[in-house]
């Protein structure tokens, strides 16, 4: 099992990008600092893609844009199935439609 740790502040990520745009590698900013050499380069190929020079995957914004719909649907579904209740439940009581243990 691995152990898990708070992320990495934003400013810290960006200063260790900045330093790798700058010439050093992310095998020796690994050995400096704690974050792994393959952690760093995932956060460079983020900060392409956000920037626009990589096309290979989602941006930041559009990974929250993505998180906030599918939220979006999830809270509609629920709601979606609150009104099929009460539309059934509204029925029944109304007579319009037999209960489901009735034998007509």
């Amino acid at each position: 099992m691995s152990k898990s740790r708070p992320p990495y502040p934003a400013e810290f990520r960006r200063k260790l990008i900045a330093l790798v745009r700058a010439g050093r590698s992310p095998d020796e900013l690994a050995k400096q600092f704690e974050p792994s050499a393959q952690t760093i380069r995932n956060w460079l190929a983020q900060a392409d893609r956000d920037e626009g020079k990589r096309a290979d995957g989602v941006s930041s914004a559009e990974r929250e844009e993505l998180g906030k719909l599918r939220r979006e649907v999830r809270q509609l579904k629920l709601e979606r199935e609150i009104l099929a209740k009460a539309t059934a439940w509204f029925a029944r009581e109304s007579g319009s439609i037999p209960d489901k243990d009735s034998n007509s």
